[in-house]
């Protein structure tokens, strides 16, 4: 933390309110105060982006996300916004994530970037990209198994992959294709003209210098946490051009300009935490709305409040790693270990899985935290009231626990 001696702190907050706001910020506190479609786009135009992820083992991450926040949430709510309505965008940000349509143009150094620099530069894939596009411009969206000649090329990390796959990556990640809608993964492709309004389309990067662009993303990923750790290296991922020296110097101009706050921890003495000025206005406005949980609810691993593991553990002592990509044999709870969050504290971790042939969701492992009230009637409803919800905002018709999970339900 020596970078950050130069950051004097504006304010020092108990662990307990830190905890709390992060996660009224995070739309958490208390459990399910947005509705609907409008409660979608409320939440991300305060935190910006969605991650999204490939793997789907109880449901994709964004729905999950979203299901944490918005009441009675359904999953088409999200496809409607993305791929009819087109108010959100599938694209990049801290990685490949969801956002509001109308930063696309802010994404536009980025785009210009990829355009200088192709993520797949091969020359064979290159000479492809006109037959792409001129294919879509003539029949319509297309996915990669559409265009097949069986030519292949080192891709990403040494693995063979087909020229026309390669070429569509290029492409999207040029900006001259957006996503048309997704089957499952499978992403089918058109060009971004045909799906975003011509204003937005037409729209030029909103900066005169590359650091007046790092304010405006860095302000941003530090509203797509609520409390953010300038050290948490992998939380700042995707800011184009940024280091930590970058980054330090714009968290610095964000604060001498009023819009961060630098915050630090009564009980942890030298961590410096950031938050957006408006944020913490709108939450001494909103004093008085934290209520009893009746329910726990789920978090996904790659959930926004959770991209700063090291934060996680500092304010509500709870170590978390997310073990998908650790051999099965070293995990220490399961694959997709959801944390489970009640009030302002996590209580337990759940191992659970959705079988989509069955509509049955299993829950293979629940491990409480050291401190939980197991036995406290209130918490057994808790637990019992966010199962249900999880279990019907996934589709599922049956809840199974599998021999030996430590969960006792009220009577």
């Amino acid at each position: 933390m020596s970078a950050l001696k130069n950051f004097d702190a504006e304010m020092i907050l108990p662990r307990g309110e830190a905890r709390r706001f992060m996660l009224w910020q995070q739309y958490l506190l208390p459990a399910h105060t947005l509705e609907g479609k409008p409660g979608i786009m409320t939440y991300f135009q305060r935190a910006g982006c969605v991650q999204f992820d490939p793997v789907s083992v109880v449901g994709w991450s964004p729905h999950l996300v979203l299901q944490a926040r918005v009441r009675d949430y359904q999953p088409h709510w999200l496809e409607e916004l993305l791929y009819r309505e087109r108010r959100l965008w599938d694209g990049w940000d801290k990685v490949q994530s969801i956002y509001p349509v109308e930063d696309y143009p802010f994404f536009g150094l980025r785009r210009e970037e990829n355009r200088r620099n192709h993520w797949l530069p091969h020359e064979q894939v290159s000479q492809v990209h006109p037959h792409v596009l001129d294919r879509i411009r003539r029949h319509g969206a297309v996915s990669s198994l559409d265009l097949q000649s069986g030519d292949q090329v080192d891709g990403w990390w040494g693995v063979p992959v087909r020229v026309e796959r390669a070429a569509l990556e290029n492409l999207y990640n040029m900006g001259e294709l957006g996503i048309h809608h997704r089957v499952g993964t499978r992403r089918y492709f058109d060009l971004t003209e045909r799906l975003l309004p011509a204003q937005i389309y037409a729209a030029k990067p909103p900066f005169e210098r590359l650091e007046d662009y790092h304010d405006w993303h860095v302000l941003r990923r530090v509203g797509g946490m609520g409390l953010a750790s300038p050290t948490a290296g992998e939380a700042w991922g995707g800011i184009l051009g940024m280091k930590s020296n970058e980054r330090l110097a714009a968290l610095r101009r964000l604060v001498a300009k009023g819009l961060l706050v630098a915050v630090e921890i009564e009980e942890l003495p030298g961590k410096i935490l950031f938050m957006r000025r408006e944020d913490w206005q709108a939450w001494q406005e909103s004093r008085g709305v934290e209520t009893a949980p009746d329910r726990v609810l789920f978090l996904p691993p790659l959930d926004n409040l959770l991209w700063q593991r090291e934060v996680i553990r500092w304010l509500f002592k709870f170590d978390y790693v997310w073990e998908v990509y650790k051999p099965a044999a070293t995990r220490q709870f399961g694959a997709y270990t959801l944390p489970v969050l009640c009030g302002d504290q996590f209580i337990a971790r759940c191992d659970a899985a959705l079988e989509r042939r069955t509509k049955t969701l299993r829950i293979r492992g629940w491990w409480w935290e050291a401190g939980a009230e197991r036995g406290d009637a209130r918490l057994q409803a808790a637990v019992w009231n966010g199962l249900m919800a999880f279990q019907a905002g996934l589709g599922a018709e049956k809840l199974e626990n599998h021999a030996g999970v430590d969960l006792v339900y009220p009577a």
